[in-house]
């Protein structure tokens, strides 16, 4: 290990992910391949590069900002802005021509001032920008950009944004239809709150999102429709309708919080560091801030330059195991803001500079899943992953092969 600390993200993995979720999609559904969050801390860029090479059909986001930094990084696949855009905010996705959501009159109302600004050259976007995520183009489009493409979104259970009243949510479709050639009305969603775990409720939120739906195909039959996250549509193929929006699972993560393993998911990222420094601990000796943790008998220590800056979450602190050699070993003290230490034993346990693992595979048929982790702190996998953070490198290859 020549860094303190390295995420190596693999990018077949991901794209095998991506084919296997592919595989399992029902109706000719496509997928749409979830990159926010800097790609749950694997990378965007090359994320949505690896998942489009597999077949992704389009990409999806919460910002702005992550819209626009997929465009910077060449990326020219349709993509979904599914959070919520401030009116600050408008000219920045629309500039990087994303798809936005709407479920309230007034922000509709915004978008086609924006638009409008937009469509007279405000914002520089050449017309003929990417193919919409539902694989249709706009029609009538102003001089300067085609039209902003719209996604209605209607609250069946989440509880979060989108509006709960299906009046309302096709009185928005109305006025986005209305609103052409400066919008044009691309699709209609919702979100599952615990398909995960619960699924009566997974269908009593597709029992309300179905007849939205119907009714809005009734009058634009070309709309898509989009529901399901990675547990729906692993669990839920009613849920799958024209497309998928698939986060976690791509990552190879389970969104069961469980073994991704066992639904033919690859992990795609690893964390390691190395082993600093091995010193003896005494009886009576300690490890770490507010000695949490002190030695019974003789022992020794391995210091691992990695803390919660990193990722490793404080939570941890005497709560989990490092893989060194092939051999699982506890982290025991608490865990600091650049350093973890590790009981191995004796002093030829391990070595100075050999490779540590936090998350992946450590040989001897060890591995430490996210998952893991996050169980061990009452969390789930995603945190874990999007924790890492950005002072750990990424390194990037395919199955060992620089990327």
């Amino acid at each position: 290990m020549s860094l303190r600390a390295l995420a190596r993200v693999n990018l077949a993995a991901v794209e095998r992910n991506v084919a296997r979720l592919r595989g399992g999609l029902t109706g000719g559904a496509g997928l749409c391949a979830v990159v926010k969050a800097d790609g749950y801390g694997h990378g965007a860029v090359p994320v949505a590069q690896a998942a489009l090479a597999a077949g992704a059909r389009s990409l999806a986001v919460a910002t702005a900002g992550e819209v626009a930094e997929l465009r910077a990084g060449g990326i020219s696949a349709p993509v979904l802005v599914m959070g919520a855009v401030s009116d600050e905010e408008l000219p920045v996705a629309l500039a990087a021509r994303g798809e936005l959501v709407a479920w309230s009159e007034r922000f509709v109302a915004e978008l086609v001032r924006a638009g409008s600004v937009e469509a007279g050259g405000a914002g520089g976007v050449e017309a003929g920008g990417a193919e919409g995520v539902s694989g249709a183009g706009g029609a009538g489009v102003p001089a300067g950009r085609p039209p902003v493409r719209v996604h209605v979104k209607l609250d069946t259970g989440m509880g979060r944004l989108g509006t709960r009243d299906a009046g309302e949510a096709i009185r928005v479709a109305e006025q986005v239809a209305s609103a052409a050639p400066v919008l044009e009305l691309a699709g209609a969603m919702t979100h599952f709150a615990s398909a995960d775990e619960d699924p009566e409720f997974t269908a009593a939120q597709l029992s309300r999102f179905e007849p939205f739906v119907r009714a809005l195909r009734s009058r634009w039959p070309g709309i898509v429709a989009h529901a399901a996250n990675s547990a729906a549509t692993l669990r839920a193929p009613a849920s799958h309708f024209d497309l998928v929006r698939c986060g976690i699972a791509v990552y190879g993560g389970d969104p069961m919080n469980q073994d991704p393993f066992a639904h033919g998911l690859e992990p795609a990222l690893e964390l390691s560091s190395y082993v600093a420094a091995v010193k003896r601990a005494a009886p009576g000796e300690s490890a770490g801030y507010g000695r949490r943790w002190v030695a019974e008998a003789e022992t020794w220590l391995a210091t691992v330059p990695l803390g919660y800056a990193d990722g490793i979450r404080r939570g941890l602190t005497n709560n989990c195991e490092v893989i060194i050699g092939g051999r699982r070993h506890p982290l025991v003290g608490t865990v600091s803001m650049d350093n973890i230490t590790v009981e191995v034993g004796s002093p030829d346990a391990v070595r100075v500079g050999e490779r540590v693992v936090v998350i992946g595979s450590g040989g001897g048929g060890e591995r430490v899943t996210a998952e893991e982790l996050a169980r061990r702190i009452g969390t789930i996998g995603y945190e874990i992953l999007c924790g890492v953070s950005g002072r750990v490198p990424r390194v990037y290859h395919r199955d060992g092969a620089p990327a």
